[in-house]
């Protein structure tokens, strides 16, 4: 008894200290970002089985009321679960609403429809604009405490968009990706609170999940998908991040067409200058796995501020690069507090910051800011590449602070050259 009032007793400077996490720029990770905890289901409300309420099992056929119309029942009621059972169900775009929920089981399938005029046009965001465009397979907007959970598969069926993408650039090689008409897997926007988790997400016709003006969103233990050989799903982008904070990634395996993990928020001479466009800050992205992609962490090309972003704990296989900073000349950028850490695998490029003029289009302003990458970390890093360091210098942006902390590379090209970057801290580099 003594001795356990001795121990209660102790001063609290003799506890074990809990080590606090921090963002790039020093300021304290919030708890949120440790708790990986599963949704669970059974705490979301009342379950609609989609052929409990008049949807058939005949998967020929484009069912898009009558899963509709599951939903907004369900949202009339008070909130529930939409329960994508056993079977695949063809649908065009679906809209869901406040304190309703998407469950597709395993050995479901929500597919889309591999007709455009399936999917509505209506106002929304797409390239860093905000424009009229077609809306995603599943969408979601201005929604507290959003999921899409189970095992089951969320299907883009984009097989036919991407023959007619690849057509189309083949007549012209200026088409547009906007001019291919195509829709988004998922397109969540103005919300908050929202968990993806355990689905696979294939096969988009183009970006796979786009999140805009959204925060509190996690992404854990996704599969995402789309092919990479034979007729390739362009601009497949597994996750893209459209004026964002608090996000984030755990657990994903990712292998598309195009860049996995990507941060958006305008384009454009003036785009600073725009309401609907803005920054991404406290970004996690962590203990993912990444097949073929051409990016598994780009910052553009339609972004203007990105800020505290930690890539860390991720095996990549077949990368072309592992950090990109697109960097436009027509807009004003700032990337900044951005680590990269404990990365294995192989790449073609690890580090790549060059100009990128895709469709670009520069105008005169005589207060254009100066672009500028900063404080840039990149740490225990054990890696395979063809170009580690494909970097290069432009009148048009900045490069300042970059810091090269304990990397092992076997690098083909050996083209690492510190000098290129303002105050650059190289500490423990091993190129072989």
């Amino acid at each position: 008894m003594i001795a356990m009032l001795a121990l209660c007793m102790m001063p609290a400077c003799a506890k074990k200290k809990v080590k606090v996490q921090l963002f790039p720029d020093g300021t304290p990770i919030p708890e949120w970002f440790s708790n990986a905890t599963k949704v669970d289901v059974e705490t979301l409300g009342k379950k609609y089985v989609i052929t409990d309420y008049g949807v058939s099992m005949d998967s020929t056929v484009v069912q898009t009321d009558a899963i509709q119309a599951v939903i907004d029942r369900a949202a009339r009621d008070g909130g529930g679960v939409v329960v994508i059972p056993k079977g695949t169900f063809l649908s065009g775009s679906l809209f869901f609403k406040q304190g309703t929920h998407l469950h597709v089981t395993e050995g479901g399938r929500l597919k889309g429809s591999d007709r455009i005029r399936n999917f509505k046009v209506l106002d929304t965001r797409m390239e860093g604009q905000s424009i009229k465009y077609f809306a995603a397979l599943v969408n979601a907007d201005g929604i507290d405490g959003f999921t899409i959970t189970g095992n089951g598969t969320i299907d883009g069926n984009g097989y036919n968009y991407w023959e007619e993408f690849w057509i189309r650039r083949e007549y012209n090689r200026q088409c547009t990706n906007l001019e291919a008409l195509r829709p988004r897997l998922t397109y969540i926007s103005n919300s908050k609170n929202v968990t993806i988790q355990d689905v696979k997400l294939i096969n988009s016709p183009f970006w796979t999940n786009h999140v805009y003006k959204s925060d509190h969103v996690r992404f854990l233990d996704c599969y995402i998908y789309s092919p990479t050989s034979g007729v390739k799903a362009p601009s497949s982008d597994a996750i893209d991040l459209d004026v964002c904070h608090d996000v984030l990634v755990k657990g994903c395996y990712m292998s598309v067409n195009d860049d996995a993990v990507v941060l958006k928020g305008g384009k454009g001479t003036w785009a600073d200058k725009d309401p609907n466009n803005g920054p991404n800050s406290n970004i996690i992205i962590e203990d993912c796995t990444y097949g073929k992609v051409h990016g598994c962490l780009t910052l553009g090309s339609e972004s203007l501020h990105d800020r505290n972003v930690i890539l860390r704990r991720c095996s990549v296989t077949d990368a072309s690069r592992v950090l990109w900073l697109k960097m436009r000349p027509d807009t004003p950028q700032h990337y900044e507090y951005v680590t990269v850490e404990d990365i294995v695998g192989n790449c073609s490029s690890f580090l790549v910051v060059r100009p990128w003029t895709q469709f670009f289009k520069p105008e005169d302003r005589e207060d254009m800011p100066l672009s500028t990458c900063n404080n840039i970390v990149m740490r225990n890093i054990n890696m395979d590449c063809k170009n580690f360091f494909d970097v290069g210098p432009s009148d048009k942006y900045r490069l300042t602070d970059f810091t090269f902390d304990n990397i092992m590379v076997r690098d083909q090209k050996k083209a690492f050259d510190p000098t290129i970057i303002e105050n650059c801290i190289v500490n423990k580099v091993v190129i072989e």
